[in-house]
């Protein structure tokens, strides 16, 4: 090969450094900074005071500048379009309450990928086509103080019922879990991300979701009732009844559901009038005398009565 002389060699060295520039100008031109978001968006301003913008920084080392572009992409071609949607380059910029719920979604799991939203892949809600937009907004500041989980809605509560509003009057009747007084929350048994346990459980299942609060019902007891074992709700609904202790039916008829047979005196399907005149009829029947209905520890508790 032919040696290249000097000046041909620093001419072809310029020229890279020129491509060079170029190439890193075109990339700075993409991204535009936070700053230049506001300057067009600027009721957004709050963003910079939640807990969103600070984790950024503090959590992943995403100074605030960077921090509109990381979710939505790089800004330039839509700044430059200057607000004319006509303008192809309008378009470039993703808003995650426009996308597809799965790529809504996949743009918050960037980050909110694991605790508990390890679980969120193959959901109740991923597959239903719910996405974290439908709850959360991520640059607010007024209904929670800006802190998390940067909720759309006033409460978690809320943001159920959404969809779930049979379960918002079911915890209007009587007997009901104690959201109504703002004591607990759905999240208190439900993940909404996801679980790998039957509804979305914060615990493997039913009955070890209501022992996080019910621990006396767990036992151990010398004496078991077998059902209340093995579920909690065949006798009680969870979100509410108008019952008391939330039962799915009163008492005795509760219990009549499944003890039928045997002419135990508190059967009331004969025709005499002592049979109507039962504790089936009166006194709440069966827990008169059967009280320990959950397990009893006595020696003489076969059958739960003490």
């Amino acid at each position: 090969m032919q040696k290249m002389n000097r000046g041909a060699w620093a001419m072809l060295v310029a020229m890279a450094f020129l491509v060079a520039a170029a190439a890193g100008a075109a990339r700075a031109d993409d991204f535009v900074g936070a700053s230049t978001c506001l300057g067009c968006h600027s009721g957004l301003e709050p963003f910079n005071r939640n807990i969103h913008a600070k984790g950024m920084a503090n959590a992943k080392g995403i100074e605030f500048e960077k921090s509109c572009e990381t979710c939505h992409g790089a800004g330039g071609k839509h700044a430059a379009a200057g607000g004319d949607k006509s303008d192809p380059g309008f378009a470039t910029i993703k808003n995650p309450s426009k996308l597809k719920p799965v790529e809504a979604s996949a743009v918050c799991l960037q980050c909110h990928e694991s605790g508990e939203r390890m679980h969120w892949k193959g959901s109740t809600h991923d597959m239903k086509n719910v996405s974290c937009v439908n709850c959360h907004g991520m640059h607010a500041d007024k209904v929670n103080g800006g802190k998390a989980p940067l909720l759309k809605k006033a409460s978690g509560a809320e943001s159920c019922y959404q969809c779930h509003a049979e379960k918002k009057a079911q915890i209007r009747k009587s007997a009901h879990m104690p959201l109504v007084e703002g004591k607990m929350g759905c999240t208190g048994c439900h993940n909404p991300h996801g679980s790998p346990a039957e509804k979305m459980l914060v615990r493997s299942n039913v009955v070890e979701t209501c022992y996080t609060c019910h621990q006396d019902k767990r036992g151990p007891f010398m004496w078991d009732h077998a059902p209340a074992r093995e579920s909690c709700t065949p006798c009680h609904d969870p979100h509410g009844s108008h019952n008391e202790k939330m039962l799915v039916q009163r008492a005795p008829l509760l219990c009549q559901r499944c003890h039928v047979g045997g002419r135990h005196p508190a059967t009331a399907y004969g025709n005499t009038a002592s049979d109507l005149a039962s504790s089936r009829q009166a006194y709440k029947g069966c827990i008169n005398c059967h009280q320990k209905v959950h397990g009893s520890n006595h020696p003489s508790g076969k059958y739960l009565e003490r």
